[in-house]
């Protein structure tokens, strides 16, 4: 019974592990052109659907108080968009002398010009309890700012350059972010009243699009070719890219939880999420853009690849601990403004009870704490005569 009741508690994880041995066993099923066409259900439909339930989900003022959160956005895109690929580059030329495959690293770099990711970040955020609006805000502007960025970005660090059709990924943007999260608004205010009542499980929702984002990308990934390398060097890769996303999201956590940061521990959640996180939806019709006929395209794209699904699996396991978190640091400041109150509350009472000093009567009081409110003053007796 413990295990069904561990098991129906842990199925996500559960999920993730099914996702990632199914993609193992028969990869062709979900890769791009498969019977599941995730170049359709994938990038159009499920990203459509994550973002129309966060639209369903969010309160409209939380996403207007997001918009105006100028220092958490600017932190985020200038993390993500510059300082980024700058740090790897620097990363990049000690690891020059290594005998890594020149190529290899080379893809690593493209990783750090990528924007965020439209889903995975947003969803990770909301998993946690964090500002998934700042989420939700941050992704679809950094994929919006990357259609521009990415390309010089990449012909500043890599030399490549070629005319990137901007108006057809401006559009697919568009309709799989921005149309769905304003139509999903619209429908909240016509059925606000019944979704408080009903509550629908929005998380369980995106979790269940994200298993099939997770396998669609582990598909792709193990029926690539290119994935065909010595298995040193896909562990070394590997090793790379998780120490490069946990040094950026504790970088990120730091810098966030400073005492005069001015962020709140849900802001920090969502900015260690979007700052870290890289797009393949994006970024893999961007490297074939840029790097269009090149030999080496194929081991260019070998560390996006594994990238992408490394930063859920990270993510989601994380998510209990940062949960755990920001739960207890939610409380502090709940239980110091308790303080500060109880601390008033006495003095006030204090101030109310105080006898003029001209007065016969000695007044012993006392505070006497209880489990409801603040310390109460109490007149116990009069110690003189009448």
């Amino acid at each position: 019974m413990r295990l069904l009741e561990r098991m129906r508690k842990e199925w996500f994880m559960i999920g993730i592990v099914l996702a990632i041995a199914g993609a193992k066993l028969e990869p062709s099923i979900g890769m791009n052109g498969g019977p599941l066409k995730p170049e359709i259900t994938v990038s159009y439909i499920a990203v459509a659907t994550i973002f129309f339930n966060s639209g369903l989900s969010l309160n409209t003022e939380e996403l207007t108080s997001a918009l105006v959160h100028i220092k958490l956005h600017l932190f985020i895109q200038i993390f993500t968009l510059a300082f980024f690929p700058a740090a790897v580059w620097l990363f990049l030329q000690l690891l020059s002398i290594t005998p890594i495959n020149e190529w290899l690293l080379k893809g690593l770099q493209t990783v750090g010009c990528m924007p965020p990711p439209v889903s995975s970040a947003v969803i990770l955020t909301k998993a946690v309890g964090g500002n998934e609006a700042a989420a939700i805000f941050n992704s679809a502007f950094g994929s919006f700012l990357g259609i521009v960025v990415t390309p010089l970005l990449l012909l500043l660090f890599l030399g490549s350059s070629s005319s990137v059709p901007f108006t057809s990924i401006f559009s697919q943007l568009f309709m799989t972010v921005v149309v769905p999260l304003i139509i999903g608004q619209i429908v909240r205010r016509y059925i606000k009243d019944w979704l408080e009542r009903k509550q629908p499980p929005f998380g369980a929702v995106s979790s269940s699009v994200l298993l099939m984002i997770i396998y669609t990308t582990f598909c792709d990934t193990f029926s690539n070719p290119s994935i065909d390398l010595d298995k040193f060097s896909l562990l070394l890769v590997l090793f790379i890219i998780c120490s490069i996303q946990l040094s950026f999201m504790l970088l990120t956590f730091v810098y966030s939880t400073r005492n005069n940061s001015g962020f709140t521990p849900a802001d920090t959640v969502a900015v260690m999420f979007c700052s870290t996180h890289k797009s393949l939806t994006l970024g893999i019709p961007m490297l074939k853009i840029v790097f269009a006929g090149h030999e080496y395209l194929s081991l260019i794209s070998v560390p996006l690849l594994i990238y992408h699904p490394v930063q859920i699996l990270l993510g989601s396991v994380l998510v209990p601990t940062i949960k755990s978190w920001m739960v207890s640091r939610q409380k502090k400041p709940l239980q110091t403004r308790r303080s500060l109150a109880n601390v008033e509350s006495s003095r006030s009472l204090e101030n109310y009870l105080a006898i003029p000093s001209g007065h016969k009567k000695k007044v012993s009081i006392v505070r006497v704490s209880t489990s409801v409110s603040s310390a109460l003053l109490i007149i116990l007796r009069p110690t003189g005569t009448i």
